[in-house]
C-alpha cells in the first residue's frame, strides 16, 4: 500500500505548460494534477505566453496544482535567435522562483534544454533530488535541421546536456531511442526511465456525436473522408508534405480531405503552397489550433490521424503527441517517419507508415486504405486497444510517482521552514 506524501513539495518546472483549454500537449498537466491527488503540494513554473509584459508573475490553482505563470513572450514563429532569447528570459526570471518555492524535489522537462538552468539553481546546495524529463535530444536535433549553427551555441548547448545529464539523480526519456542517446552521453542505464507520452484514455473516452462547429459548416468537408493532422507546423514537422499528398490525392478522388490544425513556423508558407497547388479550401483545410479539450471532437470524425516529420533521422526517437492521441481516439494513424512508432504500428496494425520523399505513393497507399472499411474498423480498434494496454496516462502517471517516492524516500514530512 502507497503512503500519502503528505505536504511533500514538487517544483514543476516546464516553460510550455499547457491545460485542456489551451492548444498544445498536456502532459505536464495530466501528471502534476495527478501528483497532487496523492498527496504531494505540486507547484508549477511556467511562463505565460499570452502575455507580451517583461516582468512579474501571477498565480493560479489549477485542479490542485498551484501554478506560477511568468510572463515571457513566446510563439513557435519566432525565428530561433529570438527563441533562444526567450528560452534564456525563462531560465534566468525563473530561477529565483524556483529556489524560493523550496521543493522537497525538483521535476525539470525540457525542451528547452535551458529549463536545467532553473533547475539546477533551485537544487544547488540542498537535499532536494533533481528529476529531468528528456523530450528531445538536445542539442541534436536544432543541430541536424540547421537551426542551431553557431559553434559558440552549440558548445553551450552540449555544455548544458551534459550538465543535466550528470546532475540529476533520475532522468526520463519519452522514448527508447531517447534512452539510448542519452546512454551515449555517458549516463548509466539504471539511472534512466522511459516514460513515453500518453494516451489519455478519459479525455477521448466519452462518446461524441456532433462534430465541432467549425468542421460541420466547412463546405470542404462535406460528404468528404478526413485525414485530419493537430499539432505544431514548425520548421520540423514538414507539414508541406500533407499538402503535396493533397494535392496528389486530388488527382485520384475528390472525397478526401486533409485537415491541418495548427500554426507555427511555416504557417504562412504551408497555406500558400496549397493555394499554388489549388486545394485550398478544397482538398485541403487549414484551421488555427484548438484547445485540446477539442481534440477528441475533431479525431472522432476522422478516419485517419497522421503524425509527420521532416526526414532527419534524429526525429526517429521523437514521442509525438498527435500519435498518442489518435490512439486514445481510436483512430488509425499514418506517419511518414521510421524508428520506435514506426516499428509499432508495423508490429499492432493500428495505422500506417508512408513513404517519407513520395507524396503520389502516399496518397495512394491512403486511397487504398480508405478505399477499405474493414481494414480502417480493425486498425481503430488496434489503436485503443494499443492506447489502453501500452500508454495508459494513469498508468505512466503513476510510473512517474514511484520515481517521485523512491527519490523523496529520505525525506521527511514537514522538512521545509515554512
Amino acid at each position: 500500500m502507497r503512503v500519502t506524501p503528505s505536504s511533500k513539495r514538487i517544483v514543476y518546472l516546464h516553460q510550455y505548460f499547457k491545460t485542456p483549454q489551451m492548444d498544445g500537449g498536456t502532459r505536464s498537466y495530466e501528471f502534476a494534477r495527478r501528483f497532487s491527488a496523492v498527496g504531494y503540494d505540486v507547484h508549477v513554473v511556467t511562463s505565460d505566453t499570452r502575455s507580451t509584459a517583461h516582468a512579474g508573475h501571477r498565480i493560479e490553482i489549477i485542479d490542485g496544482v498551484t501554478v506560477h505563470w511568468i510572463h515571457v513572450a513566446y510563439a513557435n514563429k519566432m525565428p530561433f535567435g529570438r527563441r533562444i532569447v526567450a528560452f534564456l528570459s525563462f531560465a534566468l526570471r525563473s530561477a529565483g522562483l524556483a529556489r524560493r518555492l523550496n521543493g522537497d524535489i525538483v521535476f525539470a522537462t525540457s525542451t528547452p534544454l535551458t529549463i536545467i538552468i532553473p533547475a539546477l539553481f533551485a537544487t544547488l546546495f540542498r537535499k532536494a533530488p533533481l528529476l529531468f524529463e528528456v523530450r528531445d535530444l538536445w542539442p541534436e536535433l536544432p543541430i541536424a535541421i540547421g537551426a542551431l549553427r553557431n559553434p559558440i551555441a552549440v558548445n553551450a548547448a552540449r555544455w548544458l546536456e551534459r550538465v543535466a545529464y550528470r546532475t540529476a539523480d533520475h532522468i526520463i526519456a519519452l522514448s527508447p531511442g531517447m534512452k539510448d542517446g542519452i546512454i551515449a552521453a555517458g549516463v548509466e542505464p539504471s539511472r534512466i526511465t522511459v516514460v513515453p507520452n500518453c494516451s489519455d484514455l478519459e479525455l477521448f473516452g466519452k462518446e461524441i456525436v456532433p462534430p465541432l462547429d467549425w468542421v460541420a459548416s466547412s463546405t470542404g468537408l462535406t460528404g468528404r473522408k478526413q485525414v485530419v493532422y493537430c499539432g505544431a507546423l514548425g520548421r520540423i514537422n514538414g507539414v508541406s508534405y500533407i499538402v503535396d499528398i493533397a494535392a496528389a490525392m486530388a488527382h485520384i478522388r475528390d472525397d478526401v480531405a486533409f485537415v491541418v490544425v495548427g500554426t507555427g513556423w511555416e504557417c504562412d508558407y504551408v497555406r500558400e503552397r496549397a493555394l499554388t497547388l489549388g486545394v485550398l479550401g478544397t482538398a485541403f483545410i487549414l484551421h488555427q489550433p484548438i484547445p485540446k479539450s477539442d481534440v477528441p471532437a475533431l479525431l472522432a470524425h476522422a478516419d485517419i490521424g497522421m503524425s509527420v516529420f521532416l526526414p532527419v533521422p534524429e526525429m526517429e526517437v521523437n514521442s509525438a503527441n498527435k500519435f498518442f492521441d489518435a490512439l486514445a481516439s481510436g483512430t488509425p494513424i499514418a506517419i511518414n517517419y521510421g524508428g520506435w512508432q514506426s516499428d509499432l504500428i508495423e508490429a499492432t496494425s493500428c495505422g500506417i507508415v508512408l513513404p517519407q520523399t513520395d507524396a503520389a505513393g502516399a496518397a495512394q497507399r491512403l486511397s487504398d486504405l480508405l478505399s477499405t472499411p474493414e481494414k480502417l474498423a480493425e486498425m481503430a480498434l488496434n489503436a485503443r486497444h494499443l492506447a489502453e494496454t501500452d500508454f495508459s496516462r494513469d498508468a505512466l502517471a503513476a510510473k512517474v510517482i514511484a520515481i517521485i517516492d523512491n527519490l523523496t524516500s529520505g525525506i521527511p514530512n514537514d522538512s521545509r521552514p515554512f
